[in-house]
């Protein structure tokens, strides 16, 4: 293994024992920034927690991102294919040359007013889940910013090895939460949850409680709303990971 193999090991090594050792995110993420910049080396770092919109950024260097530089990227974020790919695509490490040109880059109204000014001539991000706020699913995207030379694979690489752990760890330190009382499930709506956790399809969990499909549907319907989900497997991981634990009502 060459010298700058493993420099970058150690780089990455030390992230990961200060995950290991995380008990606190406000205590976490300023210490874990420079770690991370040092994994993923770049010039500077944003990380960006969202909960239902975007919320202001940490960064290194702190100052990086004035007010009138982050209202200005809030509006250019909709023409952004990389700030698409970390809030609609998969998230997986990326690098900005991997889906626009330089010249698609600098024509974006952001680059005038943001990413030029703070030196982002290449950008590498990505995004994972970031465990819960308020009881809301959260996310977390991370973008490291140079103004030299692209990010390698090995960088992508790293990028990757990172993700799956800062997700485990932000799980862990960020989980949801009881169920608000307000959002209190029925007898029959639990009954119906934990049979569809299970896998059960609606024609099987009818039969099962000797009730009908349509009953089940009506009962998943209440059960969405209460849980504040969209559909049967977010309703079925609810369940599993905070609505099982919870009270139910009478």
């Amino acid at each position: 293994m060459s010298t700058a193999a493993e420099a970058g090991l150690r780089r990455i090594f030390a992230v990961v024992d200060l995950l290991i050792d995380a008990v606190d995110e406000d205590a976490l993420v300023p210490a874990l920034l420079p770690l991370l910049l040092g994994a993923v080396p770049g010039d500077s770092i944003v990380w960006t927690p969202r909960a239902g919109g975007a919320q202001r950024p940490l960064t290194l260097p702190a100052d990086l991102l004035s007010p009138d530089a982050w209202d200005a990227f809030a509006r250019g974020a909709p023409a952004d294919p990389l700030v698409a790919h970390t809030t609609v695509g998969t998230g997986a490490p990326l690098r900005r040359s991997s889906l626009q040109t330089d010249r698609a880059y600098h024509s974006l109204a952001a680059w005038t007013d943001v990413y030029r000014p703070i030196g982002a001539e290449r950008q590498l991000a990505m995004a994972f889940p970031g465990g819960y706020a308020d009881g809301e699913p959260r996310s977390i995207c991370v973008a490291v910013n140079r103004s030299g030379s692209d990010f390698t694979d090995h960088d992508v690489a790293a990028a990757a090895l990172l993700r799956t752990r800062l997700a485990h760890v932000l799980g862990r330190l960020a989980p949801p939460g009881p169920m608000p009382v307000a959002g209190l499930v029925t007898r029959r709506e639990s009954a119906v949850l934990a049979l569809l956790a299970d896998g059960l399809t609606n024609q099987q969990i009818a039969r099962r409680l000797a009730i009908s499909p349509r009953t089940v549907d009506k009962h998943l319907e209440h059960a969405y709303a209460k849980l504040r989900v969209g559909g049967r497997v977010e309703a079925a991981n609810a369940w599993l990971t905070r609505g099982s634990s919870a009270p139910v009502a009478s």
